[in-house]
C-alpha cells in the first residue's frame, strides 16, 4: 500500500507540470468505431462492435494491463517490446487494455505510441481506463477521445449519460445470435470521499449494465447471456475472497504478491451481476504483482498479467499478458498467462460455478 501512495504522489507531481492539450482532437469521429448497432434503453449507448467466431470456431482476446509508459522515457522500452511480442505470439482477434496505459506526460503521445503497436497490426482494440490515465494533463474524457482516434479502436463515445468515460459493450455472436458479452467499465481514479480510497463503478454505471443485461436476456429467450466484465480497479469482493480463503482453505491459481488495492466502499456491482446471473468472470488490472484466478460466490475473479515496464514497481517478472479463448457452443472459456519469455503459465478451462479448490476443472481442448 505504501507503493500505491508513492505512485499516486508521483503521478500528481508529474501532472502538475503538464499542460498538454488536444485542440481539434476531442470528439473526432473514428471511422473504425461501430456505434449504436444494438438498441439500448439508455440514449446514446450501444454495442461497440459485434464479433463473430473464426472459421475454426474460436475467438481470442488478449488482455494488456498497466503498461505505464512515459513517452520519451527509456524505461518504457520494456513495455513497448512486451506489447509487440504478445501481439505477435498470440495473434488475438481483439485486444482489451484494462488501464494505466500511461504514467507520464505527454499523455497523448504516450497513449498513441503504445496503443499504436496494436493499430499497426490492424487488430481491433478497446480500452477501459485506469486511475493513472487521467493524471497527466488530460482529463478522462480527453484522453479517452484521443484513444478513440487511433485506428482500429472500437470504443464508443463517452457521452452515454453515465459516470466517467470508458464504458462499453462488446458482443460475440454465433449462428443463433449473441452468445457472449464483454462489458467494459470505467472504474475511475480516487473516490473523493474521506477514507474511501480508490474509486469504483458507480450506481448509474450499474444501472447501465443492468439495462443491457436484461435486454440481452430477453433477446435470448429469457436465459442470461454468458458475459465477462473488464475494468481496472478490482471491486471489494477481490479482497473479501482472499480473506475468506485463509479461513476456508480455498486455492487460487497464479501469483498473489500484494494487497488488493480496491475501494473501501462496496458499489453493489458484484451483487447486480450475481442477481442477473450472466457474468462469469470479473477481470481487472491495477495490482502489478498479482495475476491470480479465484472464485467468489460462483463468479471468477481474475487479474491480468502485468504488461508494463520499469517506470513503476514490478516484482512479478517477466511481464506478459493474459489471454482468453472462447469456443463456439461452449459455455465456459479457457484462459492462460503468456510470459514475455514465450512460455505459458496457468492454462485452465473455467466453467463457473466451480469448486473453490479448482479440482473440478477439466483440461482445455487441444
Amino acid at each position: 500500500m505504501d507503493r500505491r501512495r508513492f505512485l499516486k504522489n508521483s503521478a500528481l507531481a508529474l501532472a502538475a507540470g503538464s499542460t498538454m492539450s488536444i485542440t481539434g482532437m476531442a470528439g473526432t469521429n473514428n471511422p473504425s468505431a461501430v456505434d449504436g448497432e444494438y438498441p439500448s434503453p439508455r440514449k446514446g449507448s450501444g454495442v461497440a462492435k459485434d464479433f463473430k467466431y473464426n472459421s475454426d470456431g474460436k475467438f481470442k482476446v488478449l488482455q494488456l494491463t498497466d503498461t505505464h509508459v512515459i513517452f520519451g522515457d527509456p524505461r518504457s522500452e520494456r513495455a513497448y517490446e512486451n506489447v509487440g511480442k504478445m501481439l505477435d505470439i498470440e495473434r488475438p482477434d481483439l485486444v482489451i487494455h484494462t488501464g494505466d496505459v500511461i504514467f507520464g506526460a505527454p499523455a497523448e503521445e504516450g497513449a498513441r505510441k503504445v496503443l499504436g503497436l496494436i493499430s499497426d497490426r490492424k487488430i481491433p482494440f478497446a480500452v477501459a481506463l485506469g486511475n493513472h490515465d487521467s493524471q497527466f494533463g488530460l482529463d478522462r474524457k480527453s484522453i479517452y477521445d484521443v484513444i478513440r482516434t487511433i485506428p482500429y479502436n472500437i470504443n464508443t463515445p463517452a457521452d452515454k449519460g453515465i459516470s466517467k468515460a470508458s464504458n462499453d459493450v462488446i458482443t460475440l455472436s454465433g449462428e443463433s445470435g449473441v452468445d457472449r458479452v464483454l462489458y467494459l467499465f470505467d472504474s475511475g481514479d480516487m473516490m473523493g470521499i474521506e477514507d474511501a480510497g480508490y474509486d469504483n463503478v458507480h450506481i448509474d454505471q450499474i444501472e447501465w449494465y443492468d439495462a443491457h443485461s436484461r435486454e440481452f436476456k430477453a433477446a435470448n429467450g429469457g436465459k442470461p447471456v454468458n458475459s465477462l466484465a473488464f475494468f481496472h480497479i478490482p471491486p471489494a469482493e477481490f479482497d473479501y475472497c482472499l480473506r475468506l480463503s485463509d479461513d476456508k482453505g480455498w486455492n487460487f491459481i497464479g501469483h498473489m504478491g500484494e494487497q488488493i488495492g480496491c475501494s473501501r466502499l462496496n458499489s453493489g456491482l458484484f451483487q447486480a451481476m450475481k442477481m442477473n446471473g450472466d457474468v462469469q468472470a470479473i477481470v481487472c488490472g491495477h495490482e502489478h504483482n498479482n495475476d491470480f484466478v479465484m472464485q467468489y460466490k460462483g463468479i471468477m475473479l481474475i487479474y491480468g498479467r502485468f504488461s508494463g515496464c520499469d517506470t513503476v514497481y514490478n516484482d512479478l517478472k517477466p511481464n506478459g499478458a493474459r489471454v482468453f479463448e472462447f469456443s463456439r457452443g461452449e459455455r465456459g472459456f479457457t484462459t492462460w498467462v503468456r510470459l514475455n519469455s514465450g512460455e505459458v503459465e496457468h492454462r485452465i478451462f473455467l466453467d463457473p460455478p466451480m469448486e473453490n479448490n479448482f479440482k473440478a476443472h477439466k483440461e482445455p481442448k487441444k
